[in-house]
């Protein structure tokens, strides 16, 4: 049932295109016993479905630059084997740990950014 819910949530999270992976692999990490690699694992799978109905609806909307989008996918492409040849060399704990110093650079990040974006449309107001 937990699994159902998780799915959920993050089936809607990335439809709403706000990183449903992202909220995949904090539930699983805090509601499930499976190991770091298996929850990536997880994700990975999760995610073929999810982005096969993000790429048809973009499609419909007229939204994808392809130009761009192919740079990045094979940009993404060598990098997810990078990636994944090193996640295999680094333990289950500590492969924890860098994930979540990841998610909190970010966030704060994401922070910065809203503060930086919220000052200029004060400044702009402003004029």
């Amino acid at each position: 049932m937990k699994e159902i819910l998780i799915g959920g949530i993050s089936g809607t999270v990335a439809a709403l295109g706000m990183g449903g992976g992202t909220i995949l692999i904090l539930l699983l990490g805090l509601f499930t016993e499976m190991g770091q690699h298996l929850i990536q694992g997880t994700n990975l799978i999760f995610f073929i479905p999810t982005s096969i109905i993000a790429i048809l609806m973009n499609i419909k909307n007229k939204t994808i630059n392809y130009k761009r989008a192919s740079i990045i996918i094979i940009s993404g492409i060598i990098g997810a084997i990078i990636g994944s040849k090193i996640s295999f060399k680094i333990e289950n704990q500590n492969l924890k740990k860098y994930f979540g110093i990841f998610l909190l650079c970010i966030a704060f990040f994401e922070i910065y950014s809203f503060f930086k974006q919220y000052i200029l449309s004060k400044k702009e107001n402003n004029s």
